[in-house]
């Protein structure tokens, strides 16, 4: 496709030239949604010369229906619910709990896996720049900014290398600043927008933190 990225960490070394304002601040730490956004992340910390590491989202999806997101739950024991749909499930607070269970038995399996012993990093009053390897329906990265603004962010920065307009709009409401380097008009899909669209592995998430954190 005319205008794609050849993949994730080309689209990262770009997203960093937009995102340059924010170069060798101490107060900036670069988050990336995992999997696909961290090799994103990887680049735009590089280049701007701060840490970086994931910020873990997993969605609470309704037992049978798991498409329909009732909610999410993130990084550090925030969850956020999707109230329209709570109000519309029979034994609402019953699944609720059983699914944020089993989804936050998954988020610290990761969470462990990726930082490899090291600690989670201090969010309050910092600048986040929160990135993704694109947006779709944002959902997300959506649940991702509530779940900061409760960690006590100071200010959140919303990048991705494609996004539609639409979305790129709808989150100026929610984040401090979106950056969305590419924003076509007729998108369909994120993997549209790469040449190379192969899945990133856990793997590759847990060199690239390592890397990050020995260069850090």
């Amino acid at each position: 496709m005319e205008g794609a990225f050849p993949n994730r960490a080309e689209a990262g070394r770009l997203l960093g030239l937009k995102l340059s304002k924010y170069a060798g601040r101490d107060d900036v730490i670069v988050l990336g949604l995992p999997r696909g956004g961290v090799p994103v992340a990887y680049e735009v910390a590089q280049a701007l010369r701060v840490p970086l590491d994931v910020f873990i989202v997993r969605k609470l999806g309704v037992p049978g229906f798991e498409e329909l997101a009732v909610g999410a739950i993130a990084s550090g024991g925030v969850r956020v619910l999707n109230e329209d749909v709570a109000r519309a499930l029979p034994n609402a607070d019953e699944i609720i709990e059983s699914v944020t269970a089993k989804e936050t038995a998954e988020l610290q399996r990761r969470e462990q896996s990726y930082r490899d012993g090291r600690p989670a990093p201090e969010l309050r009053d910092k600048t986040i720049i929160l990135i993704d390897d694109g947006l779709a329906t944002g959902a997300t990265m959506r649940a991702a900014v509530k779940a900061l603004r409760q960690r006590g962010a100071a200010k959140i920065v919303v990048a991705v290398p494609v996004g539609p307009p639409d979305t790129c709009r709808e989150f100026e409401d929610e984040a401090d600043e979106v950056v969305c380097a590419s924003e076509p008009e007729f998108f369909q899909a994120v993997g549209q927008y790469y040449e190379d669209f192969s899945q990133t592995s856990d793997d590759e998430v847990r060199d690239l933190l390592t890397r990050a954190a020995q260069r850090g």
